[in-house]
């Protein structure tokens, strides 16, 4: 039996399921945690595409229990973590491969054992626990496309972040491995100081600063911005423009702020800003990333636990955003 969750109407409910034994292409896994993305209160709200009674999170992590006929990259014993895209192996995104994600159009990870395609996995990090690996889905490997894989990053550029949040953190954490300058804007000086003990250079406060540009240009002594990880969306990207250079990158993620804005397009042309829009990204990147968290001992940033029974916690905590870094569900 498994033990899940499932949304309908906006309401989470719980229940015991049968658990299925894999066919052919398929591994059934003991979740052992999960985590939740802000992504998830928008398909509880109702705003994504996701069927009635689907189990929610894209993101959980656990060990193999058996696999179904063809499975030869995964054996029973693997600790493995989900992968947002199943069916996305490489190379640009398709309305094909972007056709079907864990925890929308597909059952996802709030459940204690889940059989899927061999595909919806990866090997997780030898040095990370499934708890840690259960945060790397979605939230580290947006930050490592928007870094990376769009972002195209080198050393000793300067990267603009918003906030302190999952996605966040990690652009933090890799960015300064990368040899990256990196500016960072949030509401809370608690949490600011944090991230500066993650190695973040310049800090501002928006509340303080409610015209964050013109402080960020103050600090770096001109308009400096390489590459911003755009996670406010509507409030935020008009100000994102005010301090990137000429030729600069956005890569837009979130739309914490709002879904709708207006820029000054001529903002855009005179500084040949190249936007991105980045919804996570596929299985080779997750292994890319996976290679690069390693080499450099790379620990998720996680701010608590909460117990699979009380996992509706998870989610209005999520909304509270008093979070630094990752909330995981212990199964």
């Amino acid at each position: 039996m498994s033990n899940t969750y499932t949304i309908s109407d906006g309401e989470i409910t719980q229940s015991d399921r049968e658990a299925s034994a894999p066919g052919a292409g398929e591994i059934r896994v003991e979740i052992h945690a999960s985590s939740i993305n802000y992504r998830d209160l928008g398909i509880q709200a109702g705003f994504y595409p996701s069927h009635k009674g689907v189990v929610p999170l894209s993101d959980g992590a656990g060990q193999v229990m058996t696999v179904g006929e063809g499975v030869t990259d995964l054996s029973p014993g693997d600790v493995v973590a989900s992968c947002f895209y199943p069916f996305w192996e490489a190379g640009p995104a398709t309305a094909k491969n972007h056709s079907a994600s864990l925890g929308c159009e597909m059952d996802g990870l709030l459940r204690t054992s889940a059989t899927l395609p061999a595909s919806a996995f990866i090997r997780a990090p030898d040095h990370l626990t499934a708890r840690e690996a259960a945060t790397l889905p979605c939230a580290a490997v947006t930050a490592w496309a928007a870094l990376v894989t769009r972002g195209g990053l080198i050393p000793g550029e300067h990267v603009l972040v918003q906030g302190t949040g999952g996605v966040a953190v990690f652009a933090v954490q890799f960015a300064k491995v990368m040899g990256a300058n990196v500016t960072v804007i949030s509401s809370s000086d608690e949490k600011l100081e944090k991230i500066r003990e993650l190695g973040a250079d310049y800090t501002v406060n928006y509340v303080e600063h409610p015209e964050w540009s013109d402080r960020v240009n103050e600090l770096l002594e001109g308009e400096r911005i390489d590459l911003a990880i755009e996670l406010g969306g509507a409030v935020t990207l008009a100000q994102t423009l005010q301090c990137l250079r000429v030729g600069g990158r956005i890569s837009v993620i979130g739309v914490l702020s709002g879904n709708e804005t207006q820029l000054v397009i001529s903002d855009i042309l005179r500084k040949w800003v190249s936007l991105n829009g980045i919804t996570v990204s596929h299985r080779e990147d997750f292994r890319a990333m996976n290679r690069f968290m390693a080499a450099h001992s790379i620990k998720p940033v996680i701010d608590h636990e909460v117990p699979f029974e009380q996992a509706e916690i998870a989610y209005r905590e999520l909304g509270a955003g008093q979070h630094f870094g990752k909330i995981v569900i212990a199964h």
